[in-house]
């Protein structure tokens, strides 16, 4: 199944993106799957290949009050329910090298945070698994530099690697996305995709709570797609401000079938 979801990201619908959506971390039994039945409806009708995206573990907090999930497993269980149900491909990211095989047999891609992807060990254990790996790119870490993280990932004998732009640290407690990064990591021969949430966070904030810039999804989504990106990722809930992890730069729901209508509009003018 991994090796059809891989080719279909690669080959995707006539150069159509695909979308990795969904929200920041499962925060209840109901909310995974009623989320990724709005966002399945929408990409079904603008045929937009659609891979569930929740985390089961928020480890990188500033605050150690924050919310961190509501089980492993547990939520590990109700994200592989979304894709036996909807069956759709279904994403969360790990942590740490024991969690790898723990995830692996719940989802279909193992996601490896920006923070960790210079992390050896975690790169590999995710490629032993066979699964789909995302590797997201250094806040800190050059497009070019990522060629090794690939590496690090193809010498498990897994080649189905995705690079994921999430932005670059600017300065104190704000990002700034390069689009240089798009085509550099494309050059690696993997799906480069582009965050358009996390790289309007700004992290760090002196109260603990990491802050965004939201009005501008809208602008780096557009941006993504002009450039070629093959995939964006956007964490969206039904109410972002309620949200118990990352409100402060998610997208509320309602929102997404008006952004994803434009941005199929302009890959089709690019080809």
């Amino acid at each position: 199944m991994n090796d059809t979801i891989y080719n279909d990201l690669k080959n995707s619908n006539n150069g159509m993106f695909f979308l990795i959506a969904g929200p920041c971390v499962v925060e209840d039994e109901e909310m995974p799957m009623a989320i990724a039945i709005r966002i399945k409806k929408i990409t079904d009708r603008l045929g937009i290949p659609f891979i569930f995206k929740a985390s089961y573990q928020k480890a990188n907090r500033s605050r150690s009050d924050s919310f961190t999930g509501i089980g492993h497993e547990k939520a590990l269980r109700l994200i592989g329910d979304v894709g036996k149900a909807l069956k759709i491909p279904v994403l969360t990211d790990i942590h740490a090298v024991e969690h790898a095989n723990l995830a692996a047999a719940y989802v279909d891609v193992l996601q490896i945070p920006a923070f960790l992807c210079r992390q050896t060990e975690l790169l590999v254990a995710a490629g032993k698994t066979g699964k789909v790996v995302n590797i997201k790119k250094g806040q800190f870490a050059s497009a070019d530099s990522m060629k090794f993280a690939v590496e690090k990932v193809l010498q498990t004998g897994n080649s189905q690697n995705i690079l994921t732009e999430r932005g670059t640290t600017f300065g104190y407690n704000d990002l700034i996305v390069d689009f240089r990064n798009i085509p550099e990591m494309q050059a690696n021969g993997v799906p480069v995709v582009v965050d358009i949430t996390h790289s309007l966070q700004q992290p760090n904030q002196g109260t603990g709570i990491t802050g965004g810039r939201p009005n501008l999804i809208e602008t780096i989504a557009k941006a993504a797609i002009a450039v070629g990106a093959d995939g964006i990722f956007l964490e969206t809930h039904p109410d972002p401000g309620k949200a118990k992890s990352d409100g402060a730069n998610m997208l509320r729901i309602d929102y997404l079938e008006d952004l994803l209508e434009k941005l199929v509009k302009i890959r089709e003018a690019g080809y």
